[in-house]
């Protein structure tokens, strides 16, 4: 039976073979997986580091991620606040408002 396709070998594979090998096996499969930081950690983290460089596409996806991982909405909310003070009202807001969009999209997981 054939392994299942991560999101972004859907995505990319065809176009782009290596940078999705470079995703799913260093970035997610070394990088993620290293044992100096909790997955929760690593999440609120790349969490932060995305809003500060207004990455809203790269959010869609870690938004979500650092609640599966643990980080609780209101650690999400008092993170991206904090932020808007270092690295600009409108990437707090944009982050802010793909946050609400997520926790009212799906109220009881979260």
């Amino acid at each position: 039976m054939a392994e299942e396709q991560t999101a972004v070998q859907k995505m990319l594979g065809d176009f782009a073979p290596e940078l999705v090998r470079l995703t799913d096996d260093v970035l997610f499969g070394e990088v993620w997986a290293g044992e100096g930081l909790s997955q929760r950690d690593r999440s609120l983290i790349t969490v932060s580091v995305l809003v500060a460089l207004y990455r809203a596409d790269q959010l869609a996806f870690h938004l979500p991620k650092a609640l599966e991982n643990g980080v609780t909405k209101n650690e999400l909310v008092e993170a991206i606040t904090h932020i808007a003070f270092y690295a600009g009202w409108p990437n707090a807001m944009s982050a802010i408002s793909q946050l609400k969009n997520i926790v009212e999209s799906e109220p009881d997981s979260r």
